[in-house]
Order: C-alpha cells, then structure tokens, then sequence
C-alpha cells in the first residue's frame, strides 16, 4: 500500500498504525459497499431484535448477586435489583415462580438464583426473569424456619403465659395424625398400657408433601369441635427436614396457637425442633413420650390413691384422738349448771343492795348540794325589791342630768343666737347701708361693674333694681 508518495509495510508498522490503516481500509470499502439506502430500524423493531438477539443468546443461565429495592407488589410479583460491587441489573419473578420458595428474599440477602436474559420492550429495558432463587450459605428451608420463628416469636406466641395448662386426667385426647404410620401405633399401646379408661380418637391428616400442612390445620380445627375432649396430640414419626416441613408452617403453628384446647406437640425425634414445639402448650421428644405425658400410669396412679388414702385415715384417727381428749379434759373442768345458777343468783342480790344504797348516798348528797344554793341566793323578793329601788335611783339621777344637760345646751344656743344675729349683715342694712348685687354675686369693688349693667339694691326693708350709667374711681 502506498501512502502520500513513500512505501509503506503494514507488516513492520506498529500496532496503532495498523489500526489506523485497518479503519481507512474499513472506510474505503463500506463507502463502496453502501451506495443503497440504509435500512431504518423503528424503536420497537430494535427493542424486539435486541430481546431476540438475548434470548437466543442466553437461553437460561446461573447467577449470583445481592438483592437490593426488592418489593413485593400486591399481585404477588417480587422486583428486585440483583447486584455485585461494580454493576447491578432488574429482576422480577412471578406469582408463579415465588410460590414455590419456602424463603421470603429481602434486602442484602445474597442468592444464586436460575433466571432468563429479556427486554422489556415497551421501554427498552434490561432485565432477567427469575425461575429459581436459593439463599447462597444456609439453604432455604433453614432460612425459612429462621425466619418464621423469628417473626412468631416477636408476636409473642412462644411465651409461657400464653400456653393452657395441660388436664391431669384427660378422659377424651384426640390424635392429630397419620393414620398409617408408626407414630400412631406407638401412642396408642402406651396410652392402652397406661390407662385403658381413656377415650382416644384418632383425626387423619397427611403429615408430608404440599397438602401437609392444610391438612393438618383442618384436622386441629376438626379435633377443637370433637365433644368432651380434653386435650390434642400433633405430630409424626422421625424424618429429614423435608418430610418434616409441614410442621414448620406458618399456618400449622397458628392454628395450634389458636386452638381452644390445649395442644402437645410430638414431631420427630427427641433432636428434632420444629415451629409447632415452640407454639404448643408442651413439647414431647417424641410421639410415644407425648402418650406418656398426656396421662398418668393407671397403676402409679392407684399407688397414689391407695397412699393418700392411708395419709388420710391416719390423719382422720390422730385428729379423732386429739378430740377426744380435748372432750374429756373439758368435761373434767365443768362446773355443775345448779350451782353455778345459785352462785349467780346471790351475786345478783348484792349487786341490786349496793345499787340501792348507791342511789340513797346520791340523793342525800343532791339535797344538800341545793340546800347550799338555796342559801347562797337567798329569798329573790327581797333580791327583786332591792333590784327595783336599785332601778328607781339610777332614773332619777339620769333625769336630772339630762335635764341639766339640756338646760346648758339651751343657754348656750341663746349666746350664739345673739351673736350671730349681731354679725349678720341684716343689722348693716337696718342701719341705712344696702348691698348690692350682680348676677346673685355681692359687688364689693368698682372693677366688677360695667356701664349699662344692671345691679339689685337690698335694703332693710324691700329690694331694687338699678342701671349703672356712670363708674367714678376713689382718688
């Protein structure tokens, strides 16, 4: 290839170079190869080449991630975003697909899960459709089982005060379990064996698979309605985790939490836990040891019986003796009713002496008690006769003081009667002198008059009105 008048070896140039020179090449021969019209591509007919392409591409594939902004819509889809530390990509899985988890995803849980490389057309996204989720670590099943008791326990369904208390001698238990297995036979050669007087009423339901679990939810309510039963037993012979799981239901352990009659929980053997030991009202190890615990041994219990019997009848004896002898050390301290009556009778008759000279002595004693005042008081005539003279004295001298107190006041009044009749301006008049007013105001200076101003004149005898024409000042 020449380039720009030199030769040039492709072979011998460096690597950007040959890039260079590939890219013109590349440029040269689609300029030629492009001389139609170019196909034009809708954004639907993209979208849907691009999902094709994916799809095709990767059919079904493995992969692992953490869940984050998972959310469980109300249709019972889950979306979520799967991520790593560098990249994260959308998710979703059906109603159909998440039914079968025995888990419920959340945030931050890391999981392996086999899902679909898609596109969602409508708005050109890229995400996965998941199949299959499992929890990477504990499997699924024990993070289920975690997680459920985790919720009932924070409910408060484990706590003791919530749990019936079991009968002591059950007359009616109902057996809540399969009716075919081995579990069954051994509950009811042990409850035969310990008391054959009990009423065992065996309600069949399965106890492994899918329909487990509704099963036996509808086998307490059926054992709840049985007429006299006293108390239930719920459980199954040993299993894996698998053929246990029914017991590990939700469902399963609310309806043993709600159930009226008190409830024995017998799943397994003695290691094995499930939800239903939490919730019930006891946890046997295993089904036969739930039979032993349900009902006492008839045999142990006549022992019992024939031991507080005999605790009884001696109990009863001593009590009688002790009565016995309480009886007769009574009679021994008894006095004759006859004599003691006579002993009453004369104690009677002092007590009615000493009353009457009591009374006597009283009396006496209140006589001369007014005697004394009688004295002290003397006769009230003579002490109301004085009191009136007393009276008489004391109105008189009141009545000549007040008769000197008026005579005083009445000499008095006369000196200032005089004297104000000399002050009064009346006597000014009656000598020749008039006062003169203006407007009811006595005039006492020229300064109060104007020219034109009319003026009233009192004399000693009569009044007049005049007009001022002239003012004249003193000099």
């Amino acid at each position: 290839m020449k380039q720009m008048g030199f030769n040039f070896d492709e072979k011998k140039a460096p690597e950007p170079i040959k890039e260079l020179v590939e890219d013109a090449e590349f440029e040269e021969q689609f300029e030629e190869e492009t001389n139609e019209e170019p196909h034009v591509y809708s954004v639907s007919e993209l979208n849907k080449c691009i999902r094709t392409t994916l799809e095709g591409q990767f059919a079904l594939l493995w992969i692992q991630g953490e869940i984050s902004n998972f959310k469980a819509h109300t249709s019972g889809h889950f979306y979520f975003s799967l991520k790593d530390k560098k990249s994260q990509i959308n998710a979703v899985m059906f109603r159909g697909f998440n039914q079968r988890l025995k888990f419920k995803p959340q945030d931050g849980q890391e999981v392996l899960i086999r899902a679909r490389v898609t596109v969602y057309e409508p708005r050109g996204n890229y995400q996965i459709f998941c199949e299959v989720m499992e929890p990477v670590g504990a499997g699924a099943l024990q993070m289920a089982y975690e997680q459920l008791k985790k919720k009932l326990q924070a409910e408060g369904l484990f706590e003791e005060s919530r749990k019936k208390p079991l009968p002591e001698l059950p007359k009616h238990i109902a057996l809540v379990t399969s009716p075919t297995g081995a579990a069954v036979r051994d509950m009811l050669n042990v409850l035969s064996r310990r008391f054959k007087g009990a009423n065992i009423t065996v309600v069949p339901v399965l106890v492994q698979g899918e329909k487990a679990a509704p099963s036996i939810v509808e086998g307490i309510r059926k054992a709840n309605l049985l007429p006299g039963v006293d108390v239930l037993i719920v459980g199954r012979g040993g299993g894996s985790i698998e053929d246990l799981w029914a017991f590990n239901e939700e469902i399963v352990a609310r309806a043993i939490a709600s159930s009226q009659k008190p409830v024995i929980s017998a799943v397994g053997h003695e290691v094995d836990f499930t939800i239903a030991d939490f919730v019930a009202d006891l946890r046997a190890p295993t089904p036969s040891a739930a039979a032993e615990l349900v009902i006492q041994n008839a045999e142990d219990l006549l022992q019992r019986i024939q031991l507080h019997k005999k605790r009884l009848w001696t109990a009863l004896q001593s009590k009688l003796n002790l009565k016995k002898q309480k009886l007769e050390n009574l009679g021994k301290r008894l006095i004759d009713p006859r004599r003691r009556l006579q002993d009453l009778i004369i104690r009677c008759d002092e007590l009615s002496q000493r009353l009457e000279y009591s009374i006597k002595r009283y009396v006496e004693y209140l006589s001369t008690q007014i005697s004394m005042v009688r004295h002290r008081l003397g006769d009230p005539n003579e002490r109301i006769k004085k009191i009136k003279q007393q009276l008489e004295y004391i109105q008189n001298k009141m009545n000549s003081q007040m008769r000197y107190y008026l005579e005083k006041r009445k000499s008095e009044l006369s000196k200032n009667m005089v004297l104000l009749d000399s002050l009064s301006p009346l006597k000014v008049v009656e000598r020749g002198y008039s006062i003169v007013t203006i407007d009811k105001k006595i005039v006492k200076n020229i300064n109060q008059l104007q020219v034109e101003d009319k003026v009233r004149l009192k004399f000693a005898i009569g009044e007049a009105e005049a007009r001022i024409e002239k003012l004249i000042e003193n000099k």
